[in-house]
């Protein structure tokens, strides 16, 4: 469903004094979270949609907010079919907002704590499965130094559970401790440290020896990353593995959509399946809250009713 924001929402600041209070709101919660420019620009995004509609109806300053205007924008973004992630997003932005303006006294009280937003579906995160992995790894040519690459980077995409951006940004400096562990730099510039496991070590040894070499043009085109591209040897980007990834799928016979961030699912899911912790699952993806892991415990029932036969007293 569409968005409801025009591209010139998102680029005109709006009314000055309210475009004011809501920078300080971002980047307050920028350093206090650590957030990335791409989450910073989306909170951006969200409070100037919400600002076109205080222009629109009259609204002058963040004092004059109350709970039904708020509601009468949540109802508008609903009229015109905003997806519900949208309205849960943009809604979630404003109370973050309006309880920054309360505790910087900037107004008296939070006119969005009474209001009830729309509830969310969770989405259950797509996975592969571990023959659709194997799979997508045999369809790679390694005959060649771009195969022995994708090679490589399928395995440590799966193997470490990373993000896209992350994987495009690896440079061997990360590799701590003979290649066992790989220091990622995450959401926010959040440091983590993962184990790599055999097989990625093994693909990335073959990659460095004679792929890399062979795809190297220039050393400071390549800015030590590890993953480069085949015709300038510059750092291969995200759409760019987005790309190579869709070719894979392909030669692999696979008919369903297959992306980046399906691997990172797949690692978090193949981990909890095989008897890992929920904890260790969530510092391996480096995520802030384990509510955010616990959506991984609801794809596999069949996993959950075997551990409680296997290990259960009256079973």
């Amino acid at each position: 469903m569409p968005e409801r924001a025009a591209a010139h929402t998102a680029l005109s600041p709006g009314p000055e004094k309210l475009w004011d209070a809501a920078a300080g709101f971002i980047s307050s919660i920028a350093l206090e979270k650590g957030l990335a420019v791409n989450t910073q620009q989306a909170y951006r995004r969200d409070l100037a949609d919400f600002i076109d509609f205080t222009t629109r109806t009259g609204i002058g300053d963040w004092a004059s907010v109350t709970p039904r205007q708020i509601t009468q924008y949540v109802s508008e973004l609903i009229e015109v079919g905003a997806a519900e992630a949208t309205v849960g997003r943009r809604l979630s932005a404003l109370r973050g907002l309006f309880a920054f303006l309360t505790r910087e006294k900037y107004i008296s009280s939070d006119p969005s704590e009474i209001v009830i937003g729309p509830r969310l579906k969770r989405k259950l995160p797509e996975v592969l499965s571990v023959e659709d992995i194997k799979l997508l790894i045999s369809a790679v040519d390694i005959s060649s130094p771009a195969g022995l690459r994708d090679w490589a980077m399928l395995e440590l995409v799966y193997g470490c559970g990373l993000r896209v951006s992350e994987l495009v940004n690896v440079k061997s400096a990360d590799f701590l401790f003979g290649g066992e562990i790989l220091r990622v730099l995450g959401k926010g510039s959040k440091e983590r440290l993962v184990p790599v496991g055999g097989c990625a070590r093994a693909a990335l040894v073959e990659y460095l020896q004679k792929g890399r070499p062979a795809l190297m043009r220039d050393p400071k085109a390549a800015r030590d990353r590890l993953f480069l591209s085949v015709k300038l040897g510059k750092p291969l980007t995200r759409v760019g593995f987005w790309a190579l990834l869709k070719e894979i799928a392909l030669r692999a016979g696979l008919s369903r959509r297959v992306t980046p961030h399906i691997f990172r699912h797949s690692f978090a899911t193949h981990l909890l399946e095989g008897g890992a912790g929920l904890r260790d699952v969530q510092e391996l993806l480096g995520h802030v809250s384990i509510d955010t892991t616990m959506i991984y415990t609801h794809i596999d029932r069949t996993h959950l009713i075997e551990v409680v036969r296997t290990f259960h007293p009256r079973n």
